[in-house]
């Protein structure tokens, strides 16, 4: 079976357009670092407004209405630009994501106009604000808290792990709104103003880079409209979040640098036979891991209602990076862990990155341990089962629903 793409001709014009666009506005000292942690001020400045020109053109998020400030665009354009940005080198909205699909289903059009729309056009960047430092991956257990106050909503408490490049105009994410209330029925999901009194961000120094915060909340005073979705749906709403995260949206585009790392090291080096078959074992992980996103990516394009696979392929592609790191070390030696300040590394130091990458990427979007429950649940081998959150592929007009089978 053929697994090369094809593309039509007015495809390809089209790629030629971003092509054009890519080689005449972006300097070589603009374009992403080896580790995309390493941009500096002036470049993630510099990104910031020419994010807002990409979005004008529909290319920053090309798949999201344009009534909302998206491309409005089809799949097949989003994969073209997604490859031609990973050639050109292109660094991507620094929203993260997720927020969108939920604020398309749980939104009312009052906070699409106020939130979606300037997230979408580049005007803002929002962050996911998620994580505990005492609770991790299990949210059900979050303890800070938003108590209503009048028409307001008064936020307490503490977020860790919280990525992003920059600065962040928004935080996304569950609060505890009724501490007396069951699991899964205690929550509400707020839009929270970053430079609010009562709020800081401090930033992480970690294995990954310093792109993560720490949240601290003081008595940060939000309105009502920072609410999104009603005041004990907060789980309903984060699981459409979590649905995108854990692999449900797919990928257009999937590419491994890694893997490109090992495949021209391996060409290019007096390797033994070992080492090739180890780096044909990396190629066939790999191009399954992306086999698995494409399919994911497609399902999601034809409004497939979707079960297990999201966390099939995310579950899959964290113990990919964990094998074919160990493999890439063995294949290239110590000079896979030679970063961009050394001549001698590989690629410029992307194997480097690679295997820091291996490590901390098997934690976020649900650990494999979480993968393996939501699969459980929704094959019907666990005690407790579920179905898919609502995404806009499968919740009608965007419409909230919350017909979800919630776990307790």
């Amino acid at each position: 079976m053929d697994f090369t793409r094809t593309y039509t001709p007015e495809q390809e014009t089209f790629r030629a357009e971003v092509k054009a666009w890519i080689a005449e506005n972006v300097p070589e000292n603009m374009k992403a670092p080896v580790d995309r942690d390493d941009l500096s001020a002036e470049q993630i400045a510099w990104w910031r407004e020419t994010h807002k020109e990409l979005a004008a053109k529909g290319w920053l998020y090309p798949i999201f209405p344009k009534e909302y400030g998206g491309g409005g665009l089809g799949g097949d354009e989003e994969t073209i630009l997604e490859e031609e940005f990973a050639d050109g080198r292109i660094v991507k909205g620094f929203t993260n994501a997720l927020v969108f699909p939920t604020l398309l289903v749980w939104a009312t059009e009052e906070q699409k106009q106020k939130y979606l729309k300037p997230l979408l056009t580049a005007e803002k960047v929002a962050f996911q604000n998620f994580s505990e430092p005492g609770h991790g991956s299990d949210l059900a257990s979050l303890e800070s808290k938003a108590t209503r106050d009048g028409d307001d909503w008064v936020i307490n408490g503490q977020k860790t792990w919280v990525s992003g490049t920059g600065t962040a105009d928004l935080l996304f994410g569950p609060l505890v709104t009724d501490a007396d209330a069951p699991r899964h029925r205690n929550l509400g999901y707020f839009l929270l103003p970053a430079d609010n009194e009562g709020m800081e961000l401090k930033r992480l120094n970690l294995l990954n880079g310093d792109a993560q915060h720490f949240v601290f909340m003081d008595n940060a005073r939000v309105g009502s409209d920072a609410l999104i979705g009603g005041d004990h749906q907060g789980w309903q709403v984060t699981q459409t979040t979590l649905e995108q995260e854990h692999g449900g949206r797919g990928q257009a585009a999937p590419r491994d640098e890694a893997m490109d790392d090992v495949l021209k090291y391996t060409r290019e080096s007096n390797t033994d036979d070992i080492d090739k078959q180890l780096a044909v074992d990396s190629m066939i992980d790999s191009r399954i891991t992306g086999l698995f996103q494409e399919r994911n990516f497609w399902m999601y394009e034809t409004r497939q209602e979707m079960s297990y696979h999201g966390s099939l392929a995310s579950m899959y592609n964290k113990e990919k990076g964990m094998r074919n790191a160990d493999r890439a070390r063995e294949i290239m030696g110590m000079f896979s862990l030679l970063d961009s300040d050394d001549p001698r590394a590989i690629n410029g130091g992307t194997a480097e990155v690679q295997q820091r990458g291996s490590l901390t990427a098997a934690h976020p979007g649900g650990t494999t341990e979480v993968q393996k429950v939501i699969i459980a649940r929704r094959i019907g081998i666990s005690r407790t089962q579920e179905r898919a959150a609502p995404t806009p592929a499968t919740a009608t007009s965007y419409a909230r629903r919350i017909t979800m089978e919630i776990p307790i």
